[in-house]
Order: C-alpha cells, then sequence, then structure tokens
C-alpha cells in the first residue's frame, strides 16, 4: 500500500531533503504508528545505506547485523567490527567514496544500544565530527521505544545535546485519513462506523491494516480483540515493554488513571500507584505523554499546578473497559452486546475524546481556524445549595468569546427536549457566575448525526458540529 495521509510529516521531509544542510532527523512515536514505513515510502526504499537494530540481541549480533548491511549497501567485504567506534568510522569510510546526496536511515536505534555497549559513543563520534560537516547528508534514525529516543538521543545533556536537527513525532492516524486508508484496502464503512472503529483501535495504522473487506467495525473488534487467535488480544501487554524500559510503572500509571475515571491529577496518580513522587515519576508521565498514552490540561481558569493527566490512548481505554476480564471466547462476544447501554455510554464518553483529538476540525467548522484558542472541560462541584456543573469542552477564544461546547454521541438525530434546553442554560449560566467571564459564551453542540429540528434545536443553541465536520482536517 502506497503512503497514505501524512501531509504534515511530508512537508518536513520535503524541506529537509531539500535544504542543503547537513540534517540529523530523529522519529519517534508509539508501537505500531507507521514509523518506518513513512520513511520507506516517501524515500521509495533507495537509500544510500540502511539498517536495522534487532530487539534483545547482544552487541556482537547487533555489529554483525550492521556489517552484514555496509555489504549489501557498499558491496564491499569488511571483517565484523570489533565495537562500534569501529562500525561508525567504516560506515564513514563508504560514505566518503560516494558523491550526491546521501540518506542513512537507522531503524529501531534504541535495540542498537544493547547495555555496557558503547554504542552511543560510535554515534555522536560519527554525527559531531564527520556527520553534521556534510552537507549532503540525510542522517534519519528511527524508534519505538519512547523513553529511549526522548532520554538518550532528544533530551541528551551529553555529546549529541542539542545535535539532532529535526524532529518528527508521528502520530496516529485522523478519522480522514484512516477513512482513506480504509478506502485504498476497499473496506466499506460510514463514517459512524469508522469512528466506532477509530475509538476502539484509534488511528494506529498496523491496527487499521488488520481490517477485512466485507467486515463492519462491530465484526473487526470481535475478530481482532476478542476471538482466541486475535492479533489484538493480547496486544496490550506487548505495547509497554516495547516502548519503555521500566514498563511495569509506566502499565501501572495509566491504569490508575483509568481507575480514577480516566482523569486525576498528580498528586492522587502519586497516592493510587504508590510511586514515590520524584523528577523519575515525572519523566514517566512526559515519556506517556510524548508517547500519546495520556494528555494533560489545565481547568478553565486554575493555576497550572492544578493540571490534569487524562488517559487518552484509544485502544488502552478499550483495554480495560473489556478486554481485562474476558477469559473464554464465545462467537458473538461482542456482536451480540454491541447496542448494550454499558458500550454506548462508553462510546459516548470515549465520543469526547475523539472531538477534543480532532479540535482542528471543530474550530475549522467554527470558522476560527487559524485564531489563537485554548481548550479543556470545566467541572464545578456541587453542594447542599447549589447543583455542580460538567461543561465537555470549552473553547476559549482570542476574539472575546468562548464556546461552551456539549457533546453527544448517538446513532440517530439528537433532540433536544425542554428539560435539556433548560439544563443547557443552567449550565452557561453557572458557568458566567464562577468565571466572572467577560467574554460572550456561546453554546455549541457537538453530535454525530446532528440535531432534530424543533422548538429547541436553534433557541439557545448558537452553533452545531456534526461528525462529518471531524473528517474535514
Amino acid at each position: 500500500m502506497s503512503l497514505i495521509g501524512r501531509k504534515e510529516e511530508q512537508i518536513q521531509l520535503s524541506e529537509i531533503v531539500n535544504n542543503s544542510d547537513p540534517s540529523f532527523v530523529a522519529l519517534y512515536g508509539r508501537r505500531r504508528v507507521g514509523k518506518t514505513f513513512l520513511i520507506k515510502e516517501y524515500f521509495n526504499h533507495q537509500f544510500t545505506f540502511y539498517v536495522t537494530g534487532l530487539a534483545n540481541a547482544n552487541t556482537q549480533i547487533q555489529l554483525k547485523e550492521f556489517n552484514d548491511a555496509l555489504q549489501v549497501y557498499f558491496g564491499k567485504k569488511s571483517e565484523v567490527p570489533e565495537n562500534w567506534m569501529a562500525a561508525f568510522k567504516l560506515l564513514k569510510k563508504y560514505l566518503n567514496q560516494r558523491s550526491g546526496k546521501q540518506v542513512v536511515f537507522l531503524d529501531e536505534l534504541p535495540w542498537f544500544d544493547y547495555p555496557r555497549s558503547d554504542f552511543m559513543t560510535g554515534l555522536e563520534w560519527f554525527w559531531n565530527s564527520w556527520g553534521s560537516t556534510k552537507k549532503n547528508l540525510k542522517f534519519i534514525v528511527c524508534g519505538s521505544a519512547a523513553s529511549w529516543m526522548i532520554n538518550k538521543l532528544l533530551r541528551n545533556t551529553g555529546g549529541l545535546h542539542n545535535r539532532v536537527t529535526h524532529i518528527i513525532k508521528v502520530n496516529p492516524f485522523t478519522l480522514s485519513e484512516t477513512e482513506f486508508f480504509l478506502k485504498a484496502k476497499n473496506v466499506q464503512m460510514s463514517r459512524y462506523q469508522i469512528a466506532k472503529l477509530y475509538m476502539a483501535l484509534g488511528g494506529i495504522p498496523f491496527y487499521l491494516s488488520q481490517i477485512r473487506k466485507g467486515e463492519t467495525d462491530v465484526t473487526a473488534i470481535e475478530r481482532l480483540c476478542f476471538s482466541s487467535s486475535g492479533l489484538l488480544r493480547n496486544e496490550f501487554g506487548f505495547i509497554f515493554k516495547s516502548l519503555f524500559k521500566e514498563s511495569g510503572q509506566h502499565e501501572l500509571i495509566i491504569q490508575k488513571i483509568y481507575e480514577l475515571g480516566r482523569q486525576a491529577t498528580r498528586d492522587r496518580i502519586i497516592e493510587a500507584t504508590q510511586i514515590k513522587s520524584s523528577g523519575d515519576f515525572t519523566k514517566k508521565l512526559q515519556e506517556l505523554e510524548e508517547s500519546g498514552f495520556i494528555s494533560s490540561y489545565v481547568p478553565y481558569g486554575l493555576q497550572k499546578s492544578k493540571k490534569i493527566y487524562l488517559l487518552s490512548d484509544y485502544f488502552s481505554l478499550f483495554h480495560f473497559k473489556f478486554l481485562t476480564n474476558v477469559n473464554r471466547y464465545h462467537k458473538g462476544i461482542w456482536v451480540n452486546r454491541a447496542m448494550d447501554a454499558t458500550i454506548n455510554t462508553w462510546y459516548g464518553l470515549t465520543f469526547e475524546f475523539l472531538c477534543f483529538d480532532h479540535i482542528e476540525a471543530i474550530t475549522k467548522a467554527l470558522g476560527i481556524d487559524g485564531m489563537h484558542y485554548e481548550i479543556s472541560p470545566w467541572i464545578q462541584k456541587g453542594n447542599s445549595k447549589k447543583s455542580g456543573a460538567q461543561i465537555d469542552l470549552i473553547i476559549s477564544r482570542k476574539d472575546k468569546a468562548i464556546n461552551i461546547c456539549e457533546i453527544k454521541f448517538s446513532a440517530i438525530e439528537y433532540s433536544i427536549t425542554k428539560n435539556y434546553d433548560l439544563e443547557l442554560r443552567r449550565k452557561v449560566a453557572l458557568f458566567a457566575e464562577v468565571t466572572q467571564t467577560n467574554k460572550s459564551l456561546l453554546c455549541t453542540v457537538i453530535t454525530t448525526m446532528g440535531l432534530r429540528q424543533n422548538t429547541y434545536s436553534g433557541s439557545f443553541v448558537q452553533s452545531s458540529i456534526v461528525l462529518d465536520n471531524l473528517f474535514d482536517v
């Protein structure tokens, strides 16, 4: 399959290839997100040199693999280098014998760095003493082990400090890219089905590549996630081991965030996990956020110290809700309960995350794309005298306006009743009272299928966003 989507990443790569400066490019992102595929397809598999690290292989095996790749790409036999310094000197020697633009791609870079190897020393020497002076060199490295890529390369405090010239974080597909991807596979699904599939698997290209022609979101999820031979049934455990060195604590953190209601403050996470508050704990939160498993926001009107962390990885949410207690598979285990109230409630909550992740599409539909804005949910606890309120999404805009967004997931048009109209008015009034904002407050309703036209659909609601809008970016 040819390269689909990835417009921003392709623009970045085009700028890198066409500039005249030496480039040290680092790609990172979660497991299965398509980092290697992106580079191979963009460069049409045409590299001056390409090699990939081997999982759990010792230094001697890694060096042999590196040397074998040198022989393939340069056609010259040589003894296996004794260490990484010798290996990189050999690579430099062969590259010096070539002219013109050169693209070197080292895939799964963290796997080369076997314990007590001198890999980083060799890498630092290669770039600092030679690569950084070669204007025709495009040196690209990639890795799924997020903690290694972030801490040993992107935040390196030694010889490679600030040496990476370009950083590309490869994110999951958007809804639009997912739709194009499935169509390229001749998989026909409605946008409503694609959204439900996305809320279970996320926009992970490898997961989506397993969908078969003729499947619906329901039948695909049952086969992949619930059947005894389902490819994704045990995927969750592998994700963290491939990404993080101390994966047990990373997994525990997101599990506790889920148990705390999908979101929690740092203090509550520490209390739930019993992990000591330290710089190392902060680093783990940063690694999880950089890898896309959690996200953070500061509630409207509060200080940064009140930051909230959310579990925002769709497959992790799906795993905790539906896969952790599945012991035996029986046919129809998901198909027969796909319309249960419990599952519809879960889709409703997860649809809120889908809207947050596609905020650019929402602002485009509102006609404010390009304008500075800040987003967050808003919660006001009640007391014995007054009821509280929760607003799904606040879009605070530069033009002195705030969109108060209610998000509703439904298989049909959503109907605003008299009671719900009154509730919307109460929420907006409470928000104005508590925040004392002087901005205009605009009630916006985001639904899957739109609003049913009635007496209340346009009386207080200022704008309506539908699922189709989320595909428009």
